[in-house]
């Protein structure tokens, strides 16, 4: 239902708007000029036809006072019926004459008929020689007026109103007629106008749509997209917004010039550091391991602290050798590409977890085929161990952590799949930035440096794929999908077989 309401109510285009409008306002003023054509017109029949009324009940008492004076006696008819001569075609011809009542009508082949059924309503006409407007049942309406005659003798004469109707639907039907066909021909040529006239905007959304298409979140970006000289008139309302643009794009094209400036200063200056303290810190490592050896000239005291010297040093080299990773990978630098069995690395990387984690419940799901992708098999190892290592930190001991390899629609998707507490709704977002963690992963025993995921969305990147996560309360997972090489480039499934009995 929401979705319903929301369609309805759903924006119509500038294009369709204006066009719409356009043919409804002319829609309008035509019903108006018909409405007005219309009355005007049956005003003027109308007055045409009281004229001709007028004529005809001159001509009527001119016709009953060259009859035998009134009264008539009970028994004597007039000695000719009432039909006076000059009267057209359909005109009622009625003589009252105290309660005798003589009624006529000639009709259109001359004859003259005699309708006494008129009685009431030829009596209900005031007698004022004004005309009046009466129904007359089978004959429709007719226009009527009574005179009283010199001799006291009342005349009513009628005139059909058919024909003033007739020309009113007449007239009705061809302006209706003519403006149909007027609307038609102005919503066509005004669809064409509109469109010609819009295509400026639709090059200034053309220009916008490409801009939003470009990947500005990363890399050096050149904005050589621009709205058209043509549509960057300033007297045109279209020009106003064309040559905002242009100006809104010089401004992004320059923060971002120096956006990645400064992000590109930055890396060079992470790679240089990791690549200088590489040094330092294997020696640090080298002459600590070197005093722990000669454990009979050095104290119990300075024996533990040599060792925690090492282990802090261990620790800086695997976050050197991670920051060192990522500047290279951000410099865009290329990964060794060959076929790699992740169904074999699968079963290593989570062998090795499982003696490293020995307190959670580790688990495969595999396909009954190997699979193979293309790319660096060491970073992929890294990928996954990761994530493994991942799911062991932040879960408690007894969690079940499972491993999924599949292939979908010519695709391999990795997943880790754990039934920990899941992540924090705040955190979820930024599970791929770099040093993002939660505040149960500032401990030792949680440790980390915050760039085991960093890492990982920016390996798969590198290998063309790309990772999500889902996580809720009993349930987290992270998927990673890799495109798949031909089969001719994988690796034998005897070796892989081999591999398997003997794990």
């Amino acid at each position: 239902m929401s979705s319903d309401r929301r369609r309805e109510r759903r924006p119509a285009a500038l294009r369709t708007r204006l066009i719409t409008e356009q043919v409804a306002l002319l829609a309008l003023v035509c019903v108006a000029i018909v409405v007005v054509t219309e009355i005007a017109l049956n005003a003027f029949l109308v007055d045409q036809l009281d004229r001709q009324l007028t004529d005809a009940s001159n001509r009527a008492i001119a016709f009953v006072d060259r009859q035998p004076p009134p009264p008539f006696p009970q028994d004597v008819r007039p000695a000719e019926p009432i039909a006076p001569p000059g009267q057209g075609a359909g005109t009622i011809s009625a003589m009252i004459d105290g309660g005798r009542i003589m009624v006529t009508r000639l009709a259109n082949s001359g004859d003259v008929q005699e309708l006494p059924s008129l009685r009431d309503v030829l009596l209900s006409v005031p007698v004022d020689g004004k005309p009046y407007e009466r129904s007359l049942d089978a004959l429709g309406e007719h226009r009527m007026m009574a005179v009283r005659t010199p001799s006291g003798a009342v005349v009513v004469t009628g005139l059909p109103l058919s024909d003033v109707d007739s020309t009113l639907w007449t007239v009705g039907l061809i302006l209706g007629g003519v403006s149909l066909a007027g609307l038609i021909a102005a919503g066509v040529v005004g669809a064409t106008v509109v469109r010609r006239t819009l295509r400026p905007l639709d090059r200034v959304a053309a220009t916008a749509t490409r801009v939003t298409e470009r990947p500005l979140h990363q890399g050096d970006v050149a904005l050589v997209e621009r709205v058209p000289e043509q549509d960057t008139d300033p007297r045109t309302e279209v020009g106003k917004v064309g040559l905002a643009l242009n100006r809104l794009l010089g401004h992004v094209e320059s923060a971002l010039s120096a956006r990645h400036a400064s992000e590109t200063r930055v890396r060079q200056f992470v790679a240089d550091a990791s690549h200088e303290l590489r040094t330092p810190l294997a020696a640090i490592r080298g002459y600590t391991e070197l005093m722990r050896r000669r454990g009979d000239q050095v104290s119990p005291d300075t024996r533990h602290a040599l060792e925690r010297v090492e282990s802090e040093a261990r620790r800086m080299t695997t976050m050197v050798e991670d920051l060192l990773l990522l500047a290279r990978l951000d410099a865009g630098r290329p990964l060794e590409s060959r076929p790699v069995d992740l169904s074999r690395l699968v079963v290593d990387v989570v062998s090795d977890a499982r003696v490293a984690g020995s307190d959670h419940e580790w688990r495969i799901e595999l396909p009954a085929e190997p699979v193979t992708v293309p790319g660096d098999e060491a970073r992929l190892h890294q990928v996954l161990a990761n994530l493994l290592g991942n799911a062991r930190a932040h879960t408690p001991a007894g969690t079940t952590v499972r491993t999924r390899l599949s292939t979908v629609d010519g695709r391999v998707a990795l997943s880790v799949c754990d039934d920990g507490p899941g992540i924090p709704g705040a955190l979820l977002p930024e599970v791929f930035v770099r040093f993002a963690r939660g505040d149960s992963s500032r401990s030792r025993a949680a440790g980390g440096t915050g760039l085991g995921l960093a890492i990982v969305s920016a390996v798969v990147a590198a290998h063309r794929g790309r990772v999500a996560v889902s996580s809720a309360p009993g349930r987290t997972e992270f998927t990673v999908h890799l495109p798949r090489v031909p089969r001719s480039d994988t690796v034998s499934p005897a070796l892989v077989q081999s591999e398997r009995g003997t794990r």
